[in-house]
């Protein structure tokens, strides 16, 4: 699978191809015989990955130290799933903001027909999800007009994320802001299509989009930080 795209920054078809081909082979014997293509394409997908550890670090305070340290393992852990196949068909990382007065995270995700820049909050612990929901209670303005900005909106769409069916418990059902009181995720999300994948500016296109983040980042990081009177804590 040799190609004449070196540029770190830039995605090789190769890299979408051996995906493609292990989601139609996903065994142990398929991928043991192609170990040497997917060790050839994970070099460069680290490589890719240091790009965006680069561009992240000139605006933000990152403490994944390198892209390899970015990435998830290809393995899955079937140990309690029904889905038995032993390997995910994307190549996938998150970089982690440095200190806990920088919260949300940063995430990207390349798979044939699902690729997607990602930010936010997927598991908040019960009380940081306590800290956010009171404080939209007590002012939704803020967080509205970070959701409502042209910048936002032409970026992500939408805030998104797994939400309650209802207000959750403690909260008015009629609450002005019910729509924001029922996530229990704040997920940033940005899809691409595979041309825009394989496309040389790629990246900093992924770059551009993390960085749209940061109003929400910053919104979030005051909100989980700070104590009852408004202090950084």
């Amino acid at each position: 699978m040799a190609s004449k795209y070196t540029s770190p920054a830039q995605i090789r078809p190769s890299s979408l191809e051996f995906l493609g081909n292990l989601a139609a082979n996903n065994d142990r014997n398929w991928f043991n015989a192609h170990k040497p293509v997917y060790q050839e394409e994970l070099q460069h997908i680290e490589a890719f990955a240091d790009v965006l550890l680069e561009q992240l670090s000139r605006h933000d305070l990152i403490e994944t130290p390198s892209g390899k340290k970015s990435l998830h393992r290809i393995y899955r852990d079937v140990r309690f799933s029904g889905d038995k196949r032993p390997y995910k068909s994307n190549w996938s990382g998150g970089f982690k903001r440095a200190t806990k007065f920088r919260r949300g995270g940063y995430y990207f995700h390349i798979e044939p027909g699902n690729s997607m820049i990602a930010g936010g909050f997927w598991g908040p612990v019960p009380e940081d999800l306590k800290k956010v929901r009171e404080d939209i209670a007590f002012d939704p303005a803020p967080l509205r007009k970070i959701l409502q900005a042209d910048t936002f909106i032409s970026t992500f769409g939408k805030l998104e994320g797994e939400q309650l069916k209802t207000a959750p418990k403690g909260f008015d059902t009629a609450h002005e802001a019910v729509d924001l009181l029922r996530y229990k995720q704040f997920l940033l999300i940005r899809r691409f299509t595979d041309a825009e994948v394989l496309s040389p500016g790629f990246a900093a296109v992924a770059d551009q989009t993390f960085q749209a983040m940061r109003p929400f980042f910053d919104y979030m990081s005051e909100v989980l930080t700070s104590d009852p009177n408004g202090q950084a804590g």
